[in-house]
């Protein structure tokens, strides 16, 4: 039996996980969106409402969650499709303040004040998700879906040249990213049983991208070390007190410049295979 406080951390790692890998789907096309923590609040409200006012079960809501999120991201991508880079990234993170907003503003779901009285859901509740979702990503990385997907992040015009279709490959990207996001936030509001628009600000979106950048961008278990590594650094300097969150930002420094492709690649991966 584990204690509550490793429950947490575990729990913890597993919603990130789900919300980073959301990062991840979106960079194998080449895009870098700074507004997935909007997703993870839409999917979070939805299931959420969906389970309190209606008494849906919980698995049901997180899958609604996840299309409504789905679904906004194919909106979202429309008007993104003619950005990239920096550009790309400033609207994806004004269309996330944008919803925080709006949340902020809905008395239907508590305003401000935030969203209670969902029914908690348990630590094998949440790896449940996280696991088949992991898996399924790593098996896409081996299809021909993904090496299309890679085509257009290393050259969209040489990709259209050959053939595919890199309008639907960008949004069918975005929008299971988004889709992702969603199930993130259906897992956080039924862990913590309290949401408010503050959750889901530029940070947690900050966050998604840095434990990808952090855990590595090539392969689908980088994000997963990436969160998990966000989670546990903070409580393994605790012992310095006040000043853990300096030294856990040097940590990171020093990660990232030792290994800027992120601390696990497909090369590690070969290299440790007996």
């Amino acid at each position: 039996m584990i204690s509550s406080y490793a429950a947490g951390l575990l729990a913890e790692i597993g919603i990130a996980s789900i919300a980073a890998l959301s990062v991840y789907v979106i960079l194998a096309v080449g895009q870098l969106s700074l507004g997935n923590a909007a997703f993870m609040a839409c999917g979070a409200y939805t299931a959420s409402v969906l389970t309190v006012e209606h008494g849906v079960p919980i698995p049901l809501a997180i899958a609604a969650g996840a299309v409504v999120s789905g679904v906004l991201g194919l909106v979202v991508g429309f008007p993104a499709l003619r950005l990239r880079g920096i550009y790309l990234a400033m609207a994806t993170l004004g269309f996330g303040e944008m919803t925080r907003s709006f949340f902020l503003s809905l008395d239907a779901t508590g305003g401000a004040a935030g969203y209670s009285g969902m029914q908690r859901l348990s630590l094998g509740g949440i790896w449940a998700w996280v696991l088949p979702l992991l898996a399924l990503v790593l098996l896409a990385e081996r299809s021909r879906l993904w090496l299309a997907l890679n085509a257009v992040r290393d050259d969209e015009t040489a990709a259209r040249l050959l053939g595919l279709n890199t309008v639907a490959l960008k949004l069918g990207a975005f929008s299971a990213a988004a889709a992702l996001a969603g199930i993130a936030g259906g897992l956080f509001a039924h862990w913590h049983i309290f949401i408010e628009p503050g959750a889901f600000n530029l940070d947690r979106s900050t966050e998604m991208v840095l434990a990808v950048v952090l855990g590595g961008s090539t392969i689908a278990l980088g994000p997963v070390f990436g969160a998990a590594a966000l989670a546990l650094a903070p409580e393994a300097l605790r012992f310095i007190a006040d000043w853990r969150l300096a030294a856990f930002g040097a940590v990171l420094i020093v990660i990232l410049l030792l290994r800027p492709q992120g601390i696990i690649d497909k090369r590690l991966l070969r290299a440790l295979k007996p």
